[in-house]
């Protein structure tokens, strides 16, 4: 036993000892495809807004959370684990493809209107998962846009999911609170019907269709900013829509809508390897629960949403384990971004937040350079493969990509999407050293202890969702290892530190990085 096990890290560097394989009822289970009896289904559960300090485990304030906090407990978490950006569309776009957004100017909070900005030709991990033999599929939100710039709702849309690597999408296109508020299946919009076409503006309204500024009688959800326009199931939404009545959504069984297609089809694809990335709604607004977890929180729709993706989570990890497949799934679990409260609506955010720190003790949240926009949750689970282990290791959603390419043989290289398998399973403990951040088109740079944030103005949101963006007229440089909450700006008293930062993002970003200014203030 003892040669074969010493033969298997030899030839492939990737094998790791169950603790109970002392005894000789547990076999050793590799972390190779080649070996293992089959590939490991890969499952991504990637929530949306969720801070770092929602989950349970990161924070010591009451968990919300325990289903997420046993994938935690049980698998290796990772307190330096970040998303791309501060905002959903590039932290999609850089996961699927493993390239930084700021690369593709396309690549930023978009409308339900906009074409997809993953071109077809692009690696993605769909496509290297495929080309290893996984069926694969995205079941819920997309927001990476549809079509070439001109959709008609009404017939087949593309390109989407399916020209970028997925054999089966169920989807909604953007987001929540944004038009066309439709399920798309393969491309298709579900349950259309030919006489009540759809059609969608997001600059004029269609006559006739109330909205939230000339109809709020018939609103059941007030808006705060932004969210005015075509009301539907009494809720005020981004963008006009008319027509596709009876295809549209029903907000609070949405949930349940996108778990069910989980489980199905997990349970459909029991005999080949697959490839799913489920991408839940929750916490982004607005925040419609199930009547099932209305006041489960304390803390109002925002906390009563966490409590149902969590609920979500038990549900999709208890399918696994009652198909048999939970031992052969590797799951990975995180956020696009960090915390917002108010992004749009009144619905008691933050009157009812009591004690709860959603961004933890870290300073920002959604849309801010602060660590609290891009630290999130970051949790990988192989059950009886990995072993229990907190990581400072810095990682990045970027890296997902390539280091489950490591772990199929998938032999695709992207730029900036780094191998880490060893450290994504717990096994080596030296992540990235360095990684550029980004929030809506400003970029900054974490190297080891540091993070460097540049000068900047805009955008001009901060007053409006109450958070501190980041933007400041002078070079910021904080240590996080001695100051997590960033409460002490070290750039005019360690200017050698300051000017090692500048001149490695300048290295890797380029020196041109303040002529977004341009572009944030349009």
């Amino acid at each position: 036993m003892k040669q074969q096990i010493q033969q298997f890290f030899k030839g492939l560097c990737l094998v790791i000892l169950v603790a109970s394989c002392k005894t000789d009822s547990k076999k050793v289970t590799p972390l190779k495809t080649e070996i293992a009896d089959k590939q490991p289904n890969i499952l991504i559960i990637y929530t949306d807004d969720l801070g770092y300090g929602d989950v349970g485990v990161y924070t010591n304030t009451k968990s919300l959370t325990p289903n997420i906090d046993k994938l935690a407990n049980e698998g290796v978490r990772f307190t330096n684990g970040y998303a791309s950006s501060a905002t959903c569309t590039p932290s999609r776009y850089a996961l699927l493809t493993g390239s930084y957004p700021w690369r593709n100017r396309d690549a930023k909070i978009l409308p339900g209107t906009a074409p997809l900005v993953i071109d077809t030709a692009q690696a993605t991990l769909p496509k290297m998962l495929k080309s290893k033999g996984y069926d694969t599929a995205v079941i819920g939100k997309w927001h990476l846009g549809l079509g070439t710039g001109n959709v008609n709702w009404n017939q087949q849309v593309s390109p989407g999911p399916n020209e970028v690597g997925f054999d089966y999408s169920y989807i909604m296109a953007a987001t929540q609170d944004r038009v066309p508020t439709v399920y798309l299946k393969n491309g298709l919009v579900e349950g259309l019907e030919k006489d009540d076409p759809i059609q969608i503006n997001y600059d004029t309204n269609f006559d006739g269709e109330p909205t939230g500024i000339d109809n709020p009688e018939l609103m059941t959800m007030k808006w705060h900013h932004g969210h005015n326009s075509t009301i539907i199931n009494g809720i005020p939404r981004i963008g006009y829509m008319k027509g596709g009545t009876k295809a549209r959504w029903d907000d609070i069984t949405m949930a349940d809508t996108f778990l069910n297609e989980a489980k199905n089809y997990i349970k459909g694809h029991k005999k080949q390897p697959f490839f799913l990335y489920y991408a839940m709604q929750q916490p982004h607004v607005p925040r419609t629960p199930h009547p099932r977890f209305e006041g489960t929180s304390g803390l109002g729709p925002r906390g009563d949403v966490i409590v149902e993706a969590d609920w979500c989570v038990g549900e999709l990890l208890k399918t696994l384990k009652e198909e048999g497949l939970l031992e052969n799934t590797v799951v990975f679990f995180s956020s696009d971004n960090g915390p917002v409260l108010n992004d749009g609506y009144y619905d008691d955010a933050v009157e009812k937040l009591g004690d709860h720190k959603p961004w933890g003790d870290l300073r920002g949240g959604k849309y801010s350079l602060y660590e609290a926009g891009t630290r999130v949750p970051f949790i990988m689970y192989w059950k009886d493969n990995i072993q229990p282990k907190v990581s400072d290791a810095l990682v990045s959603q970027l890296d997902v990509l390539s280091s489950f390419s490591e772990l199929v043989d998938g032999n695709v290289t992207v730029k900036d999407s780094e191998s880490l398998w060893p450290v994504f399973t717990g096994r080596e403990n030296k992540g990235r050293d360095a990684l550029v951040i980004e929030a809506t088109s400003r970029t900054a740079l974490r190297m080891g202890d540091w993070l460097m944030i540049p000068p900047y103005k805009g955008p001009k949101i901060e007053k409006q969702v109450n958070i501190e963006l980041g933007n400041s007229n002078d070079f910021q440089l904080y240590n996080l290892k001695e100051d997590v909450s960033q409460t002490k700006n070290l750039a005019e008293s360690n200017p050698e530190k300051l000017n090692e930062l500048i001149k490695a993002f300048e290295k890797i970003r380029g020196n041109d990085y303040q002529k977004v200014e341009q572009l944030i203030l349009k």
